[in-house]
Order: C-alpha cells, then sequence, then structure tokens
C-alpha cells in the first residue's frame, strides 16, 4: 500500500524530516505518535502528497505500486483525488456549504455527475448518522457532527488510503471516543488503510501498529 524510503524535508536550514522509511500495508490502521515538532504532520502531508520531499537525498515514494516521484503536477493531483481521502484537525468545511454539498465536492472534482454524487453523499451522511443534517450549514453542527461530515467528504471517492491529522484534536471525549470506533468500522467493513497522527493516546493504542517519531525520525 504505502512504500517510503529515506523520506528527508528540509525548510532552507532546518532538517525537518532525516531519513524516514515507513511501510504501511492494505487494510491496516497505523498511529503515529511523538512530540510537537517531531515531524509527524510534515510526514502525513509528503505521504499524501500534499507537500513533496526534500529532493537533496534519493528517496522512493509508492502507493498502491505507483512511484509518485514520476507523476506530473496534473497526474498527482488526479491521483490523489481518486485513491486518497483527509481528515485534518480543523475539519475545513466550506461554511457557505451544506452538509451534503461539502461532501460531494471531490466527487464533482472527480467529474461525477451532480445527481450522482449527492446520492453517495447522503448514503454516507446516513452510514454516519447524519440523515437529519443533509441541509445544514457547518455552524448549525455540533463539532462531532461536523468531523463526520469531513469524514464523509473524506470517503466519497473510495479512496484506498486516508490519513487522518490529529482528527479527535478538538471533539469531546464521548465525540472522540465516537469517532476512534468509526474508523475501525470503516476500516472492518470498506476495507480502507488509515495512517493517523495523534497525541490521543487511547486512538494510537487502539491502531494496529504505533510508530513514534522523534526529531524527525521514527524510533519504534
Amino acid at each position: 500500500m504505502i512504500q517510503a524510503k529515506n523520506i528527508h524535508k528540509y525548510y532552507d536550514d532546518l532538517h525537518v524530516l532525516k531519513g524516514v522509511d515507513i511501510k504501511v500495508e492494505k487494510g491496516e490502521v497505523v498511529s503515529i505518535v511523538g512530540p510537537s515538532g517531531a515531524g509527524k504532520t510534515t510526514l502525513l502531508q509528503i505521504l499524501g502528497t500534499l507537500d513533496n520531499a526534500s529532493k537533496q537525498e534519493p528517496f522512493e515514494l509508492n502507493i498502491n505500486s505507483t512511484n509518485l516521484s514520476t507523476l506530473s503536477d496534473k497526474d498527482l493531483a488526479k491521483f490523489r483525488n481518486q485513491h486518497i481521502g483527509f481528515i485534518f484537525q480543523f475539519h475545513q468545511l466550506l461554511p457557505e456549504f451544506t452538509a451534503v454539498e461539502n461532501v460531494c465536492l471531490p466527487a464533482f472534482i472527480k467529474g461525477i455527475s451532480k445527481a450522482n454524487a449527492e446520492k453517495k453523499a447522503k448514503e454516507l451522511l446516513d452510514f454516519l448518522g447524519l440523515s437529519h443534517r443533509y441541509d445544514h450549514k457547518p455552524s448549525e453542527l455540533s463539532g462531532g457532527e461536523q468531523q463526520r461530515v469531513a469524514v464523509a467528504r473524506a470517503l466519497i471517492n473510495n479512496p484506498d488510503l486516508i490519513f487522518a491529522d490529529e482528527p479527535s484534536g478538538n471533539l469531546d471525549s464521548e465525540s472522540a471516543e465516537n469517532l476512534h470506533n468509526l474508523f475501525f468500522k470503516l476500516r472492518d467493513e470498506f476495507g480502507q488503510t488509515f495512517v493517523i497522527v495523534t497525541h490521543n493516546e487511547e486512538l494510537a493504542n487502539m491502531a494496529d501498529r504505533k510508530l513514534t517519531m522523534v526529531d524527525g525520525k521514527i524510533v519504534d
């Protein structure tokens, strides 16, 4: 599923990632923990193709046996849209759009018709217990509901792989627990692979594997 070798990231003289190797199998839930500033989010963004590894050092990044370093920006964006979903700490829903409209956005980018996108969006919102919230805008939703809308948005294109960055960081304990359990339900029902950066020890310990980052390296 993911095979990354010798991932480095420099910001001018700041060496953030120092030769990270990581392998994730299909259907795994992998958590990444470590102190703030260890490079967790930077690694997640590079694995998710939202950022690029520094080219001072030779590296490999393969997802689904596709060598991402060989793709053009256009092809990389297409690959990301079709194969990868993202869930962030701050849900990043567009405030002017309803729940259904927010969920549909990646499908529209993929070229799916409005009717089919809305049908799939409503199916996902039903699955996530939000059938009564189709037409509500983010300001009308609780924090837990907003995050579930963001999960539905991440799922709409049936991605193979979902990256989550502190997904429960802004939720109360009950909503966080519900979200954590949801990830494993999604993995079991839909077969998605999850890579989750978190400071939540409960979520981290639920994962199939827990990786610890310190000072730009994975230490276990």
